[in-house]
């Protein structure tokens, strides 16, 4: 995938894996600031099921997040394995058992009926998530049903999981460890254009003042993969400096750390996984090379500090 950055941003971005690349066996993505600061993303292994998270983050900071692939579920084609959706057409149970497979994985087991999901409709709503949303759409098929119509949903509150869902779609968590608070947010192309990200970012900074944020950024499709009409490749070059007129891809990463960064999260603070989705159907969930199909996750979870 090409990124368009100039010589002083790229100090700053990863040591990217790249697609097209299929079964990555790297265990660590490591970024480095111009300082020489490194700061590792893990892809963990546990009870069957990938994921990849901040150890460190959660370790410093009590703050639990986690891009799932899709392996190690009961689904089967064209859900196999770990579709964690209940919105696509698999079956109830399987999606739930799923759920419980991957949060006992990350260790989240016994928050699981407080799980918040929302009925993610590629829209620009920003939802703060209380104490009282604990449970809405924790299981597939039940009530309370999830969050309506929003594409993105953060908290302050302790032992309250937010999980959200994607299959090329840009999954993106944002952190701020003082206050903590953490944030899913799903960047489709139309959001991604409506900047629903950088307002992520501003709608936090509202409620908690002037704080340090975190971004990271999980497995999406790449700049390879996502062929689109010039038309709208035109639309975000006037939009976003990053991404090039003269051209029939879109490279929804490249906007989605520009849009951070203008607002306020620079880049040396943003991890991106860097994983073409639609390269890498054996590892995640991809609408474009797969149109029916599951959903991988991008979760997030404060825990209880003692």
């Amino acid at each position: 995938m090409n990124q368009h950055f100039s010589d002083a941003q790229v100090t700053h971005r990863l040591q990217w894996l790249v697609c097209p690349i299929r079964d990555l066996n790297c265990q660590r993505l490591v970024k480095f600031s111009s300082e020489g600061r490194s700061t590792v993303l893990t892809s963990v292994v546990n009870h069957g099921i990938t994921y990849h998270t901040d150890a460190e983050l959660q370790g410093s900071s009590g703050i639990l997040l986690a891009f799932s692939e899709r392996h190690g579920g009961l689904g089967s084609a064209p859900y196999d394995a770990l579709n964690l959706a209940a919105h696509v057409g698999d079956d109830d149970a399987v999606v739930n058992e799923n759920r419980r497979r991957f949060m006992t994985a990350v260790g989240a087991a016994d928050y699981h009926d407080r799980l918040v999901t929302a009925e993610q409709i590629h829209g620009a709503a920003i939802v703060r998530v209380t104490g009282e949303d604990a449970g809405r759409g924790a299981r597939a098929g039940e009530i309370p049903p999830p969050i309506p119509g929003t594409d993105v949903i953060w908290t302050t509150e302790s032992t309250i999981p937010l999980m959200l869902f994607f299959a090329d779609c840009v999954p993106v968590v944002v952190v701020c460890t003082s206050p903590r608070a953490i944030a899913v947010v799903h960047a489709g192309w139309r959001g991604a254009y409506a900047g629903i990200v950088g307002a992520t970012v501003r709608a936090m900074r509202t409620e908690l003042g002037d704080v340090e944020l975190l971004a990271y950024v999980g497995a999406h499709i790449g700049a390879c993969c996502y062929e689109v009409g010039p038309s709208l490749v035109s639309q975000f070059a006037n939009m976003f400096v990053t991404i090039p007129r003269a051209s029939d891809r879109l490279d929804l990463g490249a906007v989605v750390a520009e849009d951070l960064d203008r607002a306020g999260i620079s880049r040396e603070r943003q991890w991106h996984l860097e994983i073409c989705t639609a390269h890498n159907t054996n590892r995640f969930f991809s609408y474009r090379a797969e149109s029916h199909t599951g959903r991988h996750c991008a979760f997030a979870m404060l825990e209880t500090r003692l």
